[in-house]
């Protein structure tokens, strides 16, 4: 009877998605330090860097701590570089030849500009990640999939455009996103602001899986519970702060709505901590202005959050979920 209970037990905790939850019990202070401590420290030589980072250090989700926070802290996204590699990507789209020539040239320009400036895009990042944690002994992989901005054109988003990682830890394996969780590249003038969000270090899949498809399957880590890349690209719109404030998103789970007028919308999140209902609130806007909306109702229990909302006009609606200044999701609504 024992040994029954022990494999239910195993069984059900392995269905659990892993996350940094597990990791309850961590401190990582000293992790974090250490990568501050680092701080500007050459990429010319990388096992040395890996071993500065992590040899003091006594568990691996620690090593992996210092080493994602450092890759955070210290390279900046260059959009200049993706914009360009974007554009090339698109030109030679059907010419299978010049694709890959531009695509191996592109590569040594995109490891130069690592190396050198400590610039890069989502490949970089994610290749700098894995080299560290590998030197360090930790299992560390590239993702390739498609990731999903406000600014995403999905109507054309023909191939993977996005790139993450996944490492295992104590036998699980976890999700992060050193790109996005590194800061804030201005596409105008191509300044790039540091501003580490750390809802992506070993993020909930269920939450990540809202904006990150990967081409893989499996390294969605949802046990089966895959959408296809179609209803992916249904999915609403997060954003980075999304992951400072939610475990979960639940509901809508479509961008584009369509509600009667005085219809009722509900919006449901689980949340990391309590928040009290003054602080949530709408930025609303119809194409000819926007305006800030109170929901009709707010219930929170616990870490539950729920919202509603109806419209008194008819008409073709951008609704913005905010909690406190951080913006979190965005829903398309047209009214009948």
């Amino acid at each position: 009877m024992k040994s029954i209970k022990l494999i239910l037990w195993l069984f059900f905790a392995c269905q659990c998605p892993a996350q940094i939850s597990d990791f309850k019990s961590i401190n990582f202070k000293k992790a974090d330090s250490i990568a501050l401590a680092y701080k500007g420290e050459e990429l010319t030589h990388l096992p040395d860097l890996s071993y500065k980072l992590t040899s003091s250090l006594n568990t691996d989700v620690e090593r992996f701590r210092a080493i994602y926070k450092w890759v955070c802290t210290n390279i900046a996204n260059d959009y200049s570089l993706y914009t360009k590699n974007n554009r090339k990507r698109n030109r030679f789209k059907d010419d299978p030849l010049k694709l890959k020539a531009w695509n191996t040239t592109f590569k040594k320009t995109l490891f130069k500009t690592l190396i050198k400036d400590k610039r890069t895009i989502c490949t970089g990042y994610a290749y700098l990640l894995k080299e560290l944690a590998q030197f360090a002994g930790l299992n560390c992989k590239i993702v390739q999939g498609y990731g999903r901005v406000s600014s995403t054109d999905i109507e054309n988003l023909e191939r993977p455009n996005h790139s993450w990682n996944v490492v295992k830890l104590n036998n699980k394996w976890y999700l992060c996103d050193p790109t996005w969780a590194s800061g804030i590249p201005n596409t105008e003038t191509n300044q790039f602001t540091f501003k580490y969000n750390d809802g992506f270090f070993l993020a909930d899949p269920q939450l990540f899986a809202i904006n990150h498809f990967p081409v893989e399957a499996k390294w969605s880590l949802l046990n089966g519970d895959n959408s296809s890349l179609k209803g992916f690209l249904k999915h609403p719109i997060i954003y980075g702060q999304a992951y400072k404030h939610l475990v979960l998103h639940n509901t809508p789970k479509q961008l584009h709505q369509v509600i009667k007028k005085h219809e009722r919308i509900t919006f449901n999140y689980q949340l990391k901590d309590m928040t009290k209902a003054k602080e949530v609130h709408f930025i609303i806007a119809n194409g000819f202005s926007d305006w800030i909306a109170k929901p009709t109702q707010t219930t929170i229990k616990k870490t539950n959050l729920e919202l509603e909302y109806y419209f008194k006009t008819t008409g073709f609606y951008d609704l913005h979920v905010y909690i406190g200044k951080d913006l979190i999701s965005t829903y398309t609504i047209k009214v009948i």
